[in-house]
């Protein structure tokens, strides 16, 4: 049970048996505002210029005009020659620049980097305003001291040179958001914002935080205010005190409407900082109230009802569109992620872009927010397919040491005020058998470990002892920031790691495919807090959690497929996912769905049907016409299902012809999916094979009223025209 950290002010609560975690809000408003809970921001993606050069580029360089998010890796062709964990796709040195001018008052200037992969260095006409390598990591920099009147220019470096330094696709370039930051000198902090609630009978209390930025010293007060998000105009509480008062200030909402998968109700949050009479700063955010229990015989609880929680692992890239992946693209998947019948999504093994957040909270997923994948030792990077040939030891670790503590802590100070968000790991799989640690139990008797490991106790390897001191100090620095949430890890060799400090170090255990060690660890650790932090996709997986009332959950891997890891050319992924590229569910992802949803029709027809033959075709004939549709209406986006169907109408599920798709006016082409794996053609061509009848293409719209139109062509098919 735990309940070693005070929760609330009032001592009281350090008696509850049980860990009752808090909501928090959510920064940013949907595509409006940056999430950094300060000042007045606005969007920095357009009119970027952008190169790839092993040097500084000079006046001869082959600039091209960009618009971010940009990945440029998925602009190549995969080869062969290529390292199959970034699935065949390179890297480099890519520079961007930007010329633009200042023209408000505003006394402060910021510029803020969602994510930069990897390896920053971000230059304001010619100084360094900082360097950040960590490539999932969101930054900002005070422009203020080397702004100009007139033109000002800004430059990124992106250093992926060492492009096979992770053991999936990571993209590269300036794939996320930019944003311009405007204030006064006086202002909130960058992620500054933050508050807690109790749920207490028919009442929740809020408390709330801020801390501020202040060089003068100013005698300020706070203005906090709270409304029903749905209904903004109504007023349900609000106070005002002296900054120096406000730990002793709070909300109080009657009856609330608690955030739950079922019933994701958020709040509106608003906060004025005065100066005086005079507002100098504001912002306004999402809440979600809900409250979350951790119980070493009981499992979870939200909202004081016990469930199961059934995850989905996900890596941030969307196939041929890269790491740079659309707000709406991201809707769709999370919503084909609840259409699974899953609750939850783990960030694996990185935080991921703040859309994936603020739609989570919007949706009803729950979130397992993770740090790293890598400490201060380089893991086997797999360049001739996974678990084959010799390894790579590229990676991220030689700047562990120097940035790890901040990475995490900015991780934390970020994620914190979503209400999706309910775990906080700080790795994964850092303890793999001899990758790189090892003990002298992994020689011992029972030290199976139900995963490969690369051989036995090895007496040159680290010693696995380090992990736990290096648990121990991130853990810290977690709590330091917020107690209201459990820390966890995901442990990759349980048997080695159950002789360190690691378990102890974290509040909540993770166990990656050892569902083995469930009943035996939870006999030997009884106050040990145990889920399945990855597991296979297989009945054995679920067994394992739905028959014991101490397991939690399990994240399953994956929801989705993704690039890298990929096996021997070709081959773009690993193809775990319980969906496709294409957002189609596979026949594991039917059975899958079959499980969590308790139909067991379906499951039974799957399991002696699609999943162990595979997808067979509805039909027999061949395709004679294109149909075209979207099952998701975007604002910015248009992800057109193209299938190829028989006469009767139905998809031709052996249907392999290449399809190309132009669009005519009015929008601009993104992008042509298909759901096959070894698909290695150009993943920005506009022409691309079927796989099992259908594609999906990604279509921009246009900024005019002008309908988007769009033709398609198949061989040996009638073309379409559709417009939207």
């Amino acid at each position: 049970m735990f309940n070693d950290h005070n929760l609330f002010k009032n001592p009281m609560k350090q008696l509850i048996r049980s860990f009752t975690l808090c909501a928090f809000l959510l920064i940013c408003s949907v595509n409006m505002k940056a999430q950094v809970s300060f000042g007045s921001s606005e969007k920095f993606n357009d009119g970027w210029q952008f190169v790839v050069s092993d040097k500084e580029p000079d006046s001869k360089a082959q600039w091209r005009k960009v618009t971010l998010p940009h990945d440029w890796s998925i602009e190549a062709t995969p080869s062969r020659e290529l390292a199959s964990c970034t699935g065949y796709l390179p890297g480099g040195i890519g520079w961007y620049k930007k010329a633009f001018t200042v023209v408000d008052t505003h006394e402060c200037h910021f510029i803020y980097f969602e994510g930069v992969y990897n390896r920053s260095e971000v230059f304001l006409n010619g100084h360094l305003l900082g360097k950040r390598p960590n490539g999932y990591i969101s930054f900002m920099y005070d422009m203020t001291p080397y702004l100009k009147k007139g033109e000002n220019v800004l430059t990124v470096k992106v250093d992926h040179s060492r492009y096979a330094d992770s053991r999936w696709y990571t993209g590269s370039g300036i794939y996320r958001n930019v944003w311009l930051i405007h204030s006064g000198r006086t202002h909130f902090k960058q992620w500054g914002v933050s508050y807690t609630t109790e749920v207490l009978g028919d009442e929740a209390v809020i408390h709330v935080n801020a801390d501020i930025e202040n060089p003068q010293n100013k005698q300020l007060t706070i203005q906090a205010s709270l409304d029903y998000a749905p209904d903004s105009k109504k007023l349900l509480n609000k106070f005002s005190c002296p900054i120096s008062e406000l730990a002793s200030h709070s909300l109080v909402v009657k009856k609330p409407k608690l955030w739950d998968i079922d019933s994701p109700n958020l709040y509106k949050l608003r906060f004025q900082l005065l100066d005086g009479n005079n507002i100098i700063d504001t912002t306004s955010i999402n809440i979600g109230i809900r409250t979350l229990e951790f119980n070493p015989d009981h499992g979870f609880k939200l909202n004081g009802k016990s469930m199961k929680v059934k995850g989905v692992c996900m890596h941030h890239d969307a196939g041929v569109l890269g790491a740079a992946v659309p707000r709406e693209v991201w809707h769709r998947r999370l919503l084909k992620v609840k259409e699974l019948g899953a609750n939850a999504i783990r960030m694996s093994h990185n935080p991921q872009a703040p859309d994936v957040y603020d739609l989570c909270d919007e949706l009803g997923l729950l979130v397992m927010d993770e740090a790293s994948d890598e400490w201060e030792y380089p893991k086997r990077k797999w360049v001739k397919g996974w678990n084959k040939g010799k390894p790579s030891y590229d990676g991220t670790f030689d700047f562990f040491e120097e940035w790890i503590d901040r990475d995490v802590a900015d991780m934390v100070r970020r994620d914190r005020n979503h209400p999706s968000v309910f775990l906080w790991s700080i790795g994964n799989e850092v303890d793999y058998p001899n990758d790189p640690y090892s003990h002298p139990i992994l020689d011992g008797d029972g030290a199976t470990i139900n995963q490969p490991m690369f051989g036995g106790y090895k007496p040159d390897a680290p010693n696995a002892e380090r992990i736990g001191k290096i648990a121990k100090r991130l853990s810290a620095i977690v709590r330091s920031i917020d107690t209201s949430r459990p820390v966890t890890g995901a442990l990759a060799g349980v048997v080695m790691s159950n002789q360190t400090e690691y378990p102890e170090a974290v509040d909540v255990v993770g166990y990656n495919y050892t569902e083995d060690r469930y009943t035996t660890d939870h006999k030997l650790y009884p106050k040990r807090i145990i889920f399945g932090s990855e597991t296979h996709a297989d009945m054995k997986a679920w067994n394992a959690v739905n028959d014991n009332e101490h397991i939690f959950g399990h994240f399953v891997w994956t929801g989705f497929d993704y690039l890298g890891e990929s096996g021997e050319w070709p081959s773009r992924g690993l193809g775990t996912g319980l969906i496709d590229f294409t957002g189609t569910l596979k026949p594991n992802g039917k059975f899958y769905q079959a499980i969590w949803k308790g139909d067991t029709t379906m499951m039974r027809s799957q399991w002696r049907g699609n999943r162990r033959q595979g997808q067979m075709p509805r039909t027999t004939k061949s395709p004679v016409a294109i149909k075209a549709y979207t099952d998701f209406e975007g604002k910015e986006f248009i992800q057109l299902i193209i299938e190829l169907i028989d006469d009767e109408g139905n998809k031709v599920m052996t249907a392999k012809n290449e399809v190309t798709v132009n669009v005519i006016s009015g929008g601009k082409f993104f992008g042509l999916e298909t759901g096959s794996n070894s698909d290695m053609s150009d993943p920005r061509a506009n022409h691309r094979h079927a796989s099992q009848g259908m594609l999906l293409a990604y279509i921009q719209r246009g900024n005019t009223s002008e309908p988007v139109r769009i033709s398609i062509e198949a061989e040996g098919v009638q073309p379409v025209e559709v417009s939207f």
